[in-house]
C-alpha cells in the first residue's frame, strides 16, 4: 500500500514538472522577443517600456499571491497560475502595437510572478516534511526547462512564426499542467511531523524578529539575483566589446554561466546536506565574488569564460536557500517577500550596470556583481546565530 513517503514522492515529481514548465515557457517567449519587436514596429525604447509589463505584473502579483496561497492553498494557486501562464504566452504575437504588447505582457508577468510564489511555497512545505534540503533540485528543473525552451526556440525560429511557436508552447504547457496539475491537486500539502497547532499559525502572524529575518533572506536573494540579471544582459557585450570576442563566442559567455549554475543546483542537495545552509551560502557567495572579479577583469576571453562559469557555480544555490528559509519562517508571505526582493534585484542589475558602465567602464561596473555576492556572504555570517542551526 502506498504510504506517506510515496505521496511526498509524487508531490515532488509534480512540483518539479511545474518548475521545469515555468522555465520552458519563459525561455520560449524570450527567444521570440526580436521577432515580436519587428512585428509591432516598436523602437528599442518603446519595446523596453512594453517589457516592463512583465516586471510590473510579476512584482505586483508576487505580493498578492502569498495571501492567495494562505487562503486557497499553494497547490490550487500553482495550477491556476500555470494555466494563465500557458494561455498568456500565446498573446504577444497577436498584438500590433507597443501598448497592446505591454498590456498582454502585464498579464503574462502576473502569471509568471504568481506561479513562482505558489510553487516555491509548496516546495518549502515539502522540504520541511522531507527534512532534506531539496530546494536546489527544483530550481535546477527551472534552469533545465529554460535551457530546453531556449534551445527549442532557436531550432524552430527559422521554420515557425512567433504565433505558431508560442501557440505550440501553450498547447504543450496546458498538457503538462493537466497531467502534473491533477497529481498536485490530489496531494495534501504536507506539514512537518513536529509542527503543532500553534506553529501552524505562526507564519501567518510573524513577529518583528521573524519579519526582519525574512527581509534579511530577501536581501540575500536580491544580492544574488542581481548577478543573474547582469550576466544575462551584459556578459556577452563585455566579451565582445572589451575582449574583442566574435559575436558567436560572446554568446557562449552566458551559456557557460547558465550551465554551471544548473550543474551547481543539481548537486545542491548533496552540498547542503554536507555543509549546511549558512556555510553553503558563505562558500557560494565567496566563489561567486572571486569568479566575477576574474570574469570582469580578465585579460582574455578564455579566462573570462572560466570566471563566468565559476560565478554560476557560486550563485547556484544561494537564491533557493534564501527563498526556502524565508518560507520556513514566514510561510507563503515569506516566500512572496523574498521572491519580490530577489526579482527586484534581477530587474535592478541590468540598468544599474548600464549607468555604472557610462560613469566608469563596463568591466568596472560588472565588479558590482562581486560586491553584492560578498554582501550576501556578510549578511549570512551576521545572521547565522539568529536562524536554526545549519
Amino acid at each position: 500500500m502506498p504510504g506517506p513517503r510515496d505521496d511526498l514522492g509524487r508531490l515532488r515529481v509534480a512540483l518539479t514538472a511545474f518548475f521545469a514548465l515555468d522555465g520552458f515557457v519563459f525561455a520560449g517567449w524570450v527567444v521570440r522577443i526580436p521577432a515580436i519587436k519587428e512585428q509591432t514596429g516598436a523602437s528599442a525604447s518603446t519595446l523596453g517600456l512594453a517589457l516592463l509589463g512583465v516586471s510590473a505584473g510579476a512584482v505586483v502579483t508576487m505580493t498578492l499571491t502569498g495571501r492567495l496561497c494562505r487562503r486557497f492553498g499553494s497547490h490550487p494557486v500553482t495550477v491556476a497560475c500555470a494555466v494563465l501562464l500557458c494561455l498568456s504566452v500565446a498573446l504577444p504575437p497577436l498584438t500590433h502595437s507597443s501598448l497592446a504588447l505591454g498590456i498582454v505582457l502585464l498579464v503574462f508577468g502576473s502569471a509568471y510572478g504568481g506561479i513562482n510564489v505558489a510553487f516555491n511555497s509548496a516546495a518549502v512545505d515539502l522540504v520541511a516534511a522531507l527534512r532534506r534540503p531539496i530546494m536546489p533540485s527544483f530550481h535546477a528543473a527551472f534552469s533545465l526547462g529554460g535551457m530546453v525552451g531556449a534551445g527549442l526556440g532557436a531550432i524552430v525560429a527559422g521554420s515557425l512564426t512567433p504565433a505558431q511557436h508560442l501557440a505550440g508552447l501553450t498547447a504543450t504547457g496546458l498538457l503538462v499542467t493537466l497531467v502534473a496539475g491533477r497529481a498536485l491537486l490530489r496531494c495534501e500539502p504536507p506539514s512537518p511531523p513536529e509542527r503543532t497547532a500553534r506553529d501552524d499559525t505562526a507564519p501567518r502572524r510573524p513577529d518583528t524578529r521573524t519579519r526582519r529575518l525574512v527581509l534579511t533572506f530577501g536581501l540575500i536573494a536580491l544580492c544574488t539575483a542581481y548577478g543573474e540579471g547582469a550576466m544575462a544582459d551584459w556578459g556577452a557585450l563585455h566579451l565582445e566589446q572589451d575582449l574583442d570576442a566574435s559575436p558567436g563566442l560572446a554568446a557562449v559567455g552566458y551559456s557557460c554561466f547558465a550551465l554551471a549554475m544548473t550543474a551547481g543546483r543539481l548537486t545542491g542537495t548533496t552540498l547542503l546536506e554536507r555543509l549546511g545552509r549558512t556555510p553553503t551560502v558563505v562558500a557560494g557567495g565567496t566563489t561567486a565574488a572571486v569568479g566575477m572579479l576574474l570574469g570582469s577583469l580578465a585579460p582574455s576571453v578564455g579566462v573570462a569564460l572560466f570566471g563566468f562559469a565559476i560565478t554560476g557555480l557560486g550563485l547556484a544555490n544561494i537564491f533557493p536557500v534564501a527563498v526556502e528559509r524565508a518560507g520556513a519562517l514566514g510561510g507563503p508571505s515569506g516566500v512572496a517577500t523574498a521572491s519580490t526582493l530577489g526579482y527586484g534585484g534581477m530587474l535592478l542589475g541590468p540598468p544599474a550596470i548600464g549607468f555604472m558602465a557610462d560613469w566608469f567602464s563596463l568591466p568596472a561596473a560588472l565588479t558590482s556583481v562581486a560586491v553584492l555576492a560578498a554582501a550576501a556572504v556578510l549578511i549570512a555570517i551576521a545572521t547565522r546565530r539568529a536562524v536554526a542551526p545549519g
